[in-house]
């Protein structure tokens, strides 16, 4: 006999009430480290002061000059009164030589000192993630700071130009005269191929940080081998030399505002670039892999 509808139904109900199995929740990795650095980053004064700082910077600077003589010893200087678009060409010159490798290594180089300093290595890594996934997570923040440091400084820069000075066509670096339109898209291009040598700052801040485990050699290291870079890169004699320092494509953006745009630069530093990020990331992940952190 078939069974009754009130027992078929007491049977479909049973069968829904039983609890399936559950999964294991699934360990922490790379991304969730990820956002575990950031929040760090987030809740420190010094990285919100920094953001804040090159927010700021660039309309005070205008209007500093604005009451001045325009320094006519600079690239860019003796424009800063005719076109505001030769304002943050002025304070990407500035930059390149001293702001960048300093703004990119206050995290780069602090984020894996840190850790020796306050000796929390071994409590980092019993959250269940490994050094492989805690070294990708650090870098992609310092990564990340970075690309915040270039977007805000170079938006502040180019904004308060136009803003406080105005659009007037831009006086090239070969007499030309450069119309609003495409001086912005050239301005923004300079602004953006500084990210590859910036990348290889980065990098170059994380190798001291792993290598030296010393916050202020990770912080200052950066800058004072970008001056020596730089040093050794004025010389003359050294042209192959040059080529090879990641000093030199933080200039490649010059090409753009000649008469004919030379490129040519640009695509060599952004290589050169890349290739001291990979050297820099390869050797600190080996270190720090191979680190004998039982101490803290």
């Amino acid at each position: 006999m078939n069974p009754s509808p009130v027992r078929a139904v007491e049977r479909s109900t049973a069968a829904h009430l039983v609890p399936r199995p559950s999964r294991p929740p699934r360990p922490p990795g790379t991304w969730t480290a990820y956002r575990w650095e950031l929040v760090k980053l987030a809740a420190l004064v010094r990285t919100r002061a920094v953001l804040a700082g090159v927010l700021i910077a660039p309309p005070l600077v205008v209007l500093v000059l604005r009451g001045q003589r325009p320094p006519a010893d600079t690239l860019f200087g003796r424009h800063v009164h005719d076109s505001g678009f030769a304002v943050p060409l002025l304070l990407l010159g500035f930059a390149t030589q001293y702001l960048f490798p300093l703004l990119t290594s206050i995290v780069a180089g602090d984020v894996f000192a840190s850790e020796d300093q306050h000796g929390t290595w071994k409590t980092l890594l019993t959250r269940s993630v490994s050094r492989t996934q805690v070294f990708r997570a650090k870098t992609l923040a310092a990564v990340t700071f970075a690309a915040a440091v270039l977007v805000v400084l170079g938006g502040s820069a180019i904004a308060s130009g136009v803003l406080l000075v105005g659009t007037q066509p831009l006086t090239g670096l070969s007499g030309q005269s450069i119309g609003a339109p495409q001086a912005a898209a050239l301005v923004a291009a300079a602004w953006a191929s500084t990210a590859a040598p910036l990348l290889g700052y980065t990098a170059l801040a994380v190798l001291l940080s792993v290598r030296t485990r010393n916050p202020a050699l990770g912080v200052v290291g950066p800058l004072v081998l970008g001056l020596l870079m730089g040093l050794v890169g004025s010389l003359g004699g050294t042209g192959r030399l040059r080529r090879a320092l990641l000093s030199t494509p933080l200039e490649a953006w010059h090409g753009l505002f000649t008469a004919t745009p030379v490129t040519g630069p640009l695509v060599q530093g952004a290589l050169v670039s890349l290739a001291w990020t990979a050297v820099c990331l390869a050797v600190a992940h080996r270190t720090l892999v191979r680190r004998d952190i039982t101490g803290g």
